[in-house]
C-alpha cells in the first residue's frame, strides 16, 4: 500500500501596507479612547452614586446636600433665575473678570518672564521683588484691591492679574533661559540683531514652556475671579456662592462649583486645541504627550 507523502506549503507572510497599519493605530487608539471614557464615566457614576445614597441614609443632607439637589438647584437656576439675577449674567461677569486678567497677566508675565530671563543683570536686579509680590497671601491682596478699585471689575481683575502674572511669569523665565546657547551663538554670528534673536529663536524655544502654565494660569484666573467676588462685588459666581453659604444653601454652594468646573474645562479644552497648533511644528513632542 502507496502512502503519499504531502508537503504543506511554505506560508508567505502577508506585507502590511502603510495604510493598514495606519487604520490599525486608529482603530486601537479609538478603542482606547472609549476605554477611557467609559471608565471615567463608571467613576463619576458610582462616586455620584455612592453620595446619593450616603446623604439620602446615613448623613444629614442639609449639611452635605446631594447630587439630585444640586441638580435640581441648576434647573432652578437656569430656567427661574437665582436670587441675583440671571444665572447667565453671574456667569458672563465671572468669565469677563477672568478672561480679562487672565489675557493682562499673560501678556505682562510672558513679557518680564522672556526678558528677565535673557537679562541676567535685570534677572538679579528684580529677583527680591519678584519673590516678595509671589509671597504676598492672595486674599490680603484681594482685600486691598476691593478696598482700592471698589466693588466693581477692577478689584476683580487686579486680583486675577496677580494670579496668572505669576504663574505665567516663572515658565516664560525658565523657557527664555533653557534656550540652546549654541543658537543664539550662531545667529549672532551670521548677524541677527537682538530682536531677531528674540523673536526667531528665544520665544519659539519657550513656546512650550509658556502654554503649558496658561492651563494652570487660567485655573488660577477663575480662582482670582472668585475669590474677589466672594471678597466684595456686585454680581458673579463668587456672590452667588457667597449669598447661597448666608442662607445655608449647600446645594447652591455646590451648583456654583459645578458651573466653574464647567467653565474650567470648557477652557482647558480650548487651550489644549490652542497649543496643538502652535505646536504642530513639533511632531515628536505632540505624539509622544500623554493625553488627560
Amino acid at each position: 500500500m502507496s502512502h503519499e507523502t504531502l508537503t504543506a506549503a511554505p506560508v508567505v507572510p502577508v506585507m502590511e501596507t502603510e495604510a493598514d497599519i495606519l487604520n490599525r493605530q486608529r482603530r486601537a487608539n479609538a478603542k482606547r479612547r472609549r476605554n477611557i471614557w467609559a471608565l471615567r464615566a463608571a467613576i463619576l457614576v458610582v462616586w455620584l452614586g455612592s453620595w446619593e445614597l450616603t446623604a439620602t441614609f446615613w448623613i444629614n443632607d442639609f449639611f452635605y446636600s446631594k447630587p439630585s439637589k444640586i441638580w435640581m438647584r441648576l434647573v432652578e437656576w437656569f430656567t427661574d433665575g437665582t436670587a441675583l439675577g440671571s444665572i447667565w449674567y453671574q456667569i458672563l461677569v465671572t468669565i469677563e473678570e477672568a478672561v480679562l486678567g487672565f489675557v493682562l497677566g499673560a501678556v505682562v508675565g510672558v513679557l518680564f518672564g522672556v526678558v528677565l530671563g535673557r537679562s541676567r543683570y535685570l534677572a538679579d536686579v528684580f529677583a527680591p521683588f519678584i519673590k516678595a509680590g509671589n509671597a504676598l497671601p492672595r486674599i490680603v491682596l484681594a482685600v486691598l484691591f476691593l478696598i482700592w478699585f471698589g466693588l466693581g471689575m477692577a478689584s476683580k481683575v487686579a486680583t486675577v492679574f496677580v494670579l496668572v502674572f505669576f504663574a505665567v511669569f516663572f515658565n516664560a523665565f525658565t523657557g527664555a533661559r533653557e534656550v540652546d546657547q549654541n543658537l543664539i551663538d550662531n545667529a549672532r554670528i551670521l548677524g541677527a540683531s537682538r530682536w531677531q534673536v528674540l523673536k526667531s529663536i528665544v520665544l519659539p524655544s519657550a513656546t512650550s514652556w509658556i502654554l503649558s502654565s496658561l492651563h494652570v494660569a487660567f485655573g488660577f484666573a477663575l480662582i482670582g475671579a472668585i475669590v474677589g467676588e466672594y471678597t466684595g462685588a456686585k454680581a458673579g459666581l463668587g456672590l452667588l456662592i457667597n449669598n447661597a453659604q448666608g442662607t445655608f444653601d449647600s446645594a447652591g454652594i455646590y451648583a456654583g462649583m459645578v458651573i466653574i468646573t464647567v467653565i474650567a474645562l470648557s477652557a482647558e479644552w480650548g487651550i489644549g486645541q490652542l497649543e496643538n497648533r502652535l505646536l504642530r511644528w513639533r511632531p515628536n513632542a505632540s505624539a509622544n504627550a500623554v493625553q488627560i
